[in-house]
């Protein structure tokens, strides 16, 4: 088994736990307007590598990985489900750590054949690094060119198969920055059983240039960044929807 391979980072430390082998793999269907890696959207493309070669690549530097793992990120890494399915089973044979970080956005209930094989899948992976790009429906759709319904619902299929989640959110000025919004964030993940933590970032400009080598146009342009020193009241923001979630507070997420 083989998969499309955009790239891969030995020493990853913001892609789960500890010290992490992180392997890029290209094509997704997302099109989100802060995407910094515009270059692994095609799904056509990468580098063929075979479950064989990333162990490789671990066994390498296998002791500065003994707390961490290997992650698999893109591009969509759940576009490539078969592949994910070997090269985590081998992980487990090794004992080593599994992560992916997912939009989710390859996740419809109606695919049952899909959900089969995400059923292989999740016993072998540890954790889930999930974006919720926006909690609105209309929104969410036009800053990323995809509905949410089905991100929303992969998220309550982690639930149910208890797999550990961490949900991650960039915050954007004017885009995904209202209170409103952030606040029935938390409310739908406070109903999550399996949250292990809460990762909230704020935008940065770092992938403008990548746009500009593919002659993409930037949707953001003129955007500035996130002032940093503003995100722990938008986390706490958050963090009060997941509070009244679990409080019983009565929200109508609709509102």
């Amino acid at each position: 088994m083989s998969g499309r391979i955009h790239s891969i980072e030995s020493f990853g430390t913001v892609d789960g736990p500890g010290v992490r082998l992180v392997v890029f793999v290209q094509g997704c269907p997302m099109r989100c307007a802060y995407c910094h890696n515009p270059d692994t959207w095609a799904m056509i493309g990468g580098t063929q590598m075979e479950v064989s070669e990333i162990m490789e690549r671990y066994e390498r530097n296998k002791d500065f990985y003994h707390n961490g793992g290997i992650t698999v990120t893109g591009g969509e890494p759940l576009m490539q489900v078969d592949f994910l399915i070997e090269l985590f089973t081998e992980c487990k044979k090794q004992g080593i750590h599994t992560c992916i970080d997912t939009s989710g956005i390859a996740y419809t209930e109606k695919n049952t054949a899909f959900r089969e094989k995400l059923d292989i899948l999740m016993p072998l992976t540890d954790l889930v690094m999930l974006d919720i790009k926006h909690i609105d429906p209309v929104k969410h759709k036009e800053l990323t060119s995809q509905p949410n319904d089905g991100i929303l619902a992969f998220a309550k299929y982690l639930d149910e198969k208890h797999v550990d989640v961490w949900i991650r959110h960039v915050v954007v000025p004017g885009l995904t920055d209202d209170d409103k919004y952030l606040y029935q964030l938390g409310y739908f993940i406070g109903g999550l059983s399996n949250l292990k933590a809460l990762d909230v970032l704020p935008y940065h400009t770092m992938g403008e240039v990548k746009y500009q080598n593919l002659g993409i146009d930037y949707k953001l342009k003129g955007v500035e960044p996130m002032d940093p020193n503003k995100i722990p009241e938008k986390k706490q923001v958050i963090l009060n929807g997941i509070k009244d979630r679990r409080n019983g507070e009565p929200h109508d997420l609709l509102s």
